[in-house]
């Protein structure tokens, strides 16, 4: 579905439920998909948390998928396969968009960026052998240095820094998985400029650094129902902050026999 708007580029998902014969086999059986009816996304930056199990990164998948995307992560212009391990959820998901088109885009999975790392290389050796035809080096876009010559949580951060190019639809899969506390404070800055610069972000997190983006739209998922809510009132938060506030009694709590 297509609606006019000029705020951002996705407005909303809805999961297509009479298109699904049992929601006893997976992927339907997971919690996101018992709950999901339609969610709408904020223009700039919607969050998907839960625990592990729940569901968020394989409706983040599906929802990459939907939009255009390969299942492994990368541009629209990546279409590779290691193992097809995707599941068939977005056959039956619903984007909502406006009439707004993004100029960029990426999906990125923290599982699966080793793969468009040497998809990346694989395409730029091909591209060697007939010189006098080929673009610039795919690379080029990452900062010019091989993305496996770098440390996991280097090469996210030249994506982030270097590949992303504003106006753009950005989807992230748990990105903190590779990224110190600084390096996600990295992030959320390069997350505000590009919002800035008319992109949108749909991000599944665990992390409470990332998920504190100013005014984003907060989507808990759990077993009993998939609900919005405000930052301080996630578990991330309160956990962590309870945690440092008081960790010494806490390990003494935790580790005594």
């Amino acid at each position: 579905m297509i609606l006019a708007d000029e705020k951002h580029y996705l407005l909303a998902v809805s999961l297509e439920r009479d298109r699904i014969s049992s929601f006893e086999q997976y992927p339907y059986s997971l919690p996101v998909c018992r709950h999901l009816d339609t969610l709408k996304l904020h223009p700039a930056v919607t969050f998907f948390i839960g625990e592990n199990g729940t569901g968020k990164s394989t409706l983040l998948e599906a929802m990459a998928v939907a939009a255009g995307f390969n299942a492994e992560g990368g541009s629209r212009n990546m279409r590779f396969s290691t193992r097809e391990s995707h599941s068939p959820l977005h056959d039956v998901l619903s984007l909502r968009r406006s009439l707004k088109r993004p100029r960029d885009g990426y999906f990125l999975r923290a599982e699966s960026f080793f793969n468009v790392a040497s998809e990346i290389e694989h395409l730029d050796a091909e591209a060697e052998k007939y010189a006098g035809l080929s673009a610039p080096p795919i690379i080029n876009s990452y900062g010019s240095r091989s993305l496996h010559e770098q440390s996991h949580g280097e090469s996210f951060l030249k994506l982030v820094m270097e590949r992303f190019g504003g106006h753009g639809l950005y989807i992230l899969d748990e990105p903190e998985a590779a990224l110190s506390p600084t390096r996600q404070l990295s992030l959320l800055v390069r997350i505000h400029e590009l919002v800035k610069q008319g992109s949108q972000f749909i991000v599944a997190t665990h992390s409470p650094i990332i998920m504190a983006y100013p005014e984003a739209t907060i989507y808990q998922l759990s077993e009993e129902d998939i609900k919005c809510v405000k930052y301080t009132e996630t578990e991330h938060y309160t956990v962590t902050r309870d945690f440092l506030n008081r960790h010494e009694s806490t390990l003494k709590d935790l580790l005594t026999e």
